[in-house]
């Protein structure tokens, strides 16, 4: 998102926030499955801007943060190419289920 777009943001736009979790015997290959996903999801219509990280404590747990413009957005994007992909790219890799949370924001607001 360019500086021109954030400005035509309102104050009380939607945002849906959203935590994927997963736990991997593979943090490598499933860290570069992931960025993958992430670089392809930065470009879906709503995305306002999604982040891999690792967990500090256990390098198996590999986490998603995303934020969305809207819980359409969002849905939108749980039903796309990219997202099956990814779980296909995953798939062997995981030792349990991805944990999916889907969040309402008390304040999720971007300082930029």
């Amino acid at each position: 998102m360019n500086v021109t777009e954030e400005t035509n943001v309102t104050a009380d736009a939607e945002v849906t926030l959203v935590t994927m979790r997963f736990t991997t015997s593979d943090p490598a290959r499933s860290s570069a499955a992931l960025a993958r996903y992430v670089v392809l999801t930065r470009s879906h219509p709503g995305c306002v801007n999604v982040d891999l990280c690792t967990s500090a404590t256990d390098p198996s747990v590999l986490v998603v943060l995303q934020k969305w413009d809207s819980a359409t957005s969002q849905r939108a994007h749980f039903d796309s190419d990219d997202m099956v992909r990814m779980a296909s790219d995953l798939s062997g890799f995981l030792t349990a289920a991805p944990s999916i949370e889907l969040l309402d924001p008390i304040s999720a607001h971007d300082l930029r």
